[in-house]
């Protein structure tokens, strides 16, 4: 699912892990101020609805402290992080699925993403207009929950045409599946369910998965966008307390952000960013905990190579096997996986080296079916 094959300049092929967040709302809600926070960018945030148009697509660091602290062992000529990249989507209004507004562009540019964030408005300020007029963020929530069950459904009314014919003529086991299947999609979708949240079975959403490109299907986070004094209390907050329990019957989580305060902090330099947050009483900016949740929403950890010439974070899937990971690297070492010599960041931090870290017996040797673990050092031996 998050594999993209391509090729370096010698021809040699990669396989690299891609993480793609589509930023979402209705207009005039703060998803291009964020944008421009995050990526430190500057596309347009005008104060009227479609002001995004084409997708604004950004890359940013992950942030992680341990591969700093990696850097400050080992003094690589170079520090690579993981990276995320968001799109900033043009605003969807209702109708969407039928074509209102920037409707079909807006749909057509979530199918590419791995996840959606939703920036649901939970702020007043006369100044700025609001789409519906009034500050509600479940009913926000609620219009691009339906729209994208409609457009959902659509996609599946088209797929039920196709194979309905042949499910009951040729009577193939798997078309008959597939027609069961689809009836089941529809009547969810036709409540507003969506299929995150469809009680189906594993079998069913591996189907799904390999078959379909279902946004209901996509895992989402809501981003809050409060004003700086909600964000410091926020159970004064209705709005945000109604979405965090608009989320919970969505299999969803919420995240709180200040894309004000986030706009400020991205014009800021490091030193000033951290006694700006200080101030503030809060110990991360919210791109911070923005990319961490996206993590989790995705099931994605973290390993790390060390060396002279870099230390770099690669990003993985829980559950991938050792020699899947070496593949994320470069397929060559996928192919000609010997073993995988490890040991973990809170080793490297305890001992300070990786001698240390060999007297002390905690340098280990797996095999090509060892599971990765979140923070693990890695070398890879291989041969082709």
């Amino acid at each position: 699912m998050f594999k993209k094959l391509v090729y370096n300049t010698h021809g040699k092929k990669k396989i690299y892990m891609s993480l793609k967040a589509g930023i979402v709302g209705l207009p005039n809600v703060g998803k291009s101020t964020l944008f421009n926070a995050i990526t430190n960018s500057h596309v347009e945030a005008a104060n009227y609805p479609f002001a995004t148009i084409n997708p604004n697509t950004g890359i940013v660091n992950v942030p992680d402290d341990r591969l700093e602290f990696l850097s400050n062992i080992f003094k690589p000529k170079k520090t690579i992080y993981a990276t995320c990249e968001f799109f900033d989507i043009a605003g969807l209004v209702k109708g969407a699925s039928k074509g209102e507004g920037l409707g079909n562009q807006f749909l057509a540019n979530i199918r590419q993403c791995d996840a959606i964030v939703e920036v649901v408005r939970c702020f007043e300020n006369s100044d700025i207009i609001h789409v519906e007029n009034t500050i509600d963020s479940v009913r926000d929530a609620d219009i691009i929950n339906l729209e994208l069950c409609l457009a959902d459904l659509q996609t599946i009314i088209n797929r039920i045409s196709k194979i309905e014919t042949k499910a009951k003529i040729a009577k193939d086991k798997l078309s008959l599946y597939e027609l069961d299947l689809t009836k089941k999609i529809k009547e969810n979708l036709e409540k507003g369910i969506p299929l995150r949240c469809a009680d189906l079975t594993s079998e069913e959403k591996e189907f799904i998965d390999k078959n379909y490109f279902l946004l209901t299907n996509k895992p989402l986070l809501y981003v809050a966008n409060v004003s700086e004094d909600d964000l410091l209390n926020l159970s004064n907050n209705d709005n945000y307390n109604r979405l965090v329990e608009y989320a919970k019957s969505q299999k969803s989580d919420v995240i709180s952000i200040s894309c004000q305060i986030e706009s400020e902090l991205s014009e800021l330099t490091s030193e000033e960013k951290t006694e700006y947050l200080s101030s503030l009483n809060l110990k991360e900016s919210g791109l911070d905990r923005l990319i961490k949740a996206t993590y989790r929403l995705l099931n994605l950890s973290t390993f790390f190579t060390v060396g002279e010439d870099e230390c770099r974070a690669w990003t993985f899937i829980n559950g991938m096997k050792a020699n899947q990971c070496a593949g994320i690297i470069h397929t060559d070492f996928m192919k000609g996986f010997i073993r995988a010599e490890v040991y973990t960041y809170d080793d490297i931090f305890k001992y300070k080296s990786e001698t240390a870290i060999k007297e002390a017996g905690r340098l280990r040797s797996e095999g090509k079916d060892y599971c990765p673990k979140d923070g693990d050092i890695m070398f890879f031996r291989f041969n082709v």
